[in-house]
């Protein structure tokens, strides 16, 4: 028990060029089918990178065990993945580093680092280098970069995931001949694989999101069921392990997912300082860049949506008219960023504007920020959608597992189709 008192130092490893070539780079997965692409970006680029899988509670106990439980779950989360597999004996501790993301702004995602530093302490693993995902320039490793055409590829991921996410689900609850969509799923999935590890120029991937598109479009498919939207803070909106598989759970409920892709949270955080250029005068050398930056991951979005079109399918708006009804509805200012700020409430009103009017807003139990921009803006978005059918579900360590099916099944109860 006096150990747990014991007041722990740690300081920063420095992940060499040399340890490039030699460690394993282990990182929590968040996306299954994104960051299988993305493993294969940094693997064709010289890491050896292995994406964590575990999906199951026993990654939430270990990140109990070294994370305070008041702590943010996301973090308990990805830190109980991270240590759960250094202390499994799979890997040589020696030969091993962690990835995490890095955000930078105002939110406790940002000290994932120092509660991981603090968690490899106690374990006796202060020699495991921590590396730093984020475009931000934070916790640099001269081992470890992110360049320009790495940073292209990642989108290309990103953009791949985010179609093959969006067409499974319009697919899986309807198919008529059971298993079809999840062959065809891992089919690409292994294609894209493939593709990534090699590398692809842009109208290669613009060419192959049309043959996604059109072998999803084969499979026969019954009559319409009710759609359900999910957003909510981004890992628990995404994660398998955050959320306890929500979209299978709504899947076996016989409702289809509408889940806004990883490419709009990617679009929020650069344009987010396009916004701080506008409103406060900040970024005066950068602007630029970042209005560069926010008309590329438009540009990107509109083939998307021109590729699921093509087929019969549906995809989230373009980001252009994203900013329209975020404009024109106003119930969170474009200043709000903290967590998922602006784009949390600008997302429920965006599927609602499609007809997307079931909505499961999940985020974490101690997440401040998206308590106001999420469970917060139900009452706004419902009284500009009165037949938006919206349900706040908390997720925690200690939150019981049997009222949040409850209560989804309580809103699936009153959806509308």
């Amino acid at each position: 028990m006096q150990k747990d008192f014991v007041e722990y130092t740690y300081d920063r490893v420095i992940f060499t060029e040399e340890m490039r070539k030699e460690y394993t780079i282990i990182a929590p997965t968040m996306l299954p089918l994104h960051f299988t692409l993305l493993g294969e970006v940094f693997r064709r680029h010289g890491y050896n990178m292995v994406m964590l899988d575990n999906e199951e509670k026993s990654a939430v106990d270990t990140g109990v065990c070294y994370v305070h439980n008041d702590a943010c779950y996301p973090a308990i989360c990805v830190i109980g993945q991270l240590m759960e597999a250094l202390l499994s004996g799979k890997y040589d501790v020696h030969k091993t580093a962690v990835l995490i993301t890095q955000t930078g702004g105002g939110c406790r995602a940002s000290n994932y680092i120092s509660m991981l530093r603090k968690a490899l302490a106690r374990a006796g693993l202060e020699f495991v280098p921590i590396l730093s995902l984020n475009i931000a320039g934070l916790e640099k490793q001269p081992g470890f970069r992110l360049d320009l055409p790495i940073i292209k590829e990642l989108m290309q991921c990103v953009l791949y995931g985010d179609l093959l996410m969006s067409l499974r689900n319009q697919c899986l609850v309807r198919e008529v001949h059971k298993g079809e969509t999840e062959a065809l799923t891992e089919k690409w999935l292994a294609d894209l694989s493939d593709m990534m590890a090699r590398g692809q120029k842009y109208k290669d991937v613009k060419a192959t999101m049309y043959r996604i598109a059109a072998d999803y479009a084969k499979i026969e498919r019954g009559p319409e069921v009710v759609r359900v939207g999910i957003v909510g803070e981004i890992y628990v909106k995404y994660s398998p392990l955050g959320n306890n598989k929500l979209e299978r759970f709504m899947h076996r409920e016989g409702a289809e997912t509408v889940v806004p892709g990883l490419l709009d949270f990617c679009f929020y955080c650069v344009y987010n300082n396009v916004l701080d250029n506008r409103l406060y005068g900040m970024r005066r050398y950068s602007k630029t860049v970042w209005k560069i930056a926010s008309k590329y991951l438009m540009d990107k979005k509109r083939d998307m949506i021109a590729a699921a079109e093509s087929a019969g399918f549906f995809m989230t708006s373009s980001y252009e008219h994203l900013l329209e009804i975020a404009d024109r509805y106003g119930i969170v200012g474009m200043g709000m960023k903290m967590g998922e700020g602006w784009l949390l409430a600008t997302e429920m009103l965006e599927l609602c504007s499609m007809g997307v009017k079931n909505i499961v807003c999940t985020q974490p139990f101690g997440c401040l920020p998206n308590h106001i921009v999420g469970k917060g803006m139900m009452r706004p978005v419902k009284e500009a959608f009165p037949e938006a059918n919206i349900v706040a579900i908390d997720y925690d360590p200690g939150a019981s597992r049997i009222n949040q099916d409850n209560r989804l099944k309580l809103m699936l109860a009153n959806a509308k189709l």
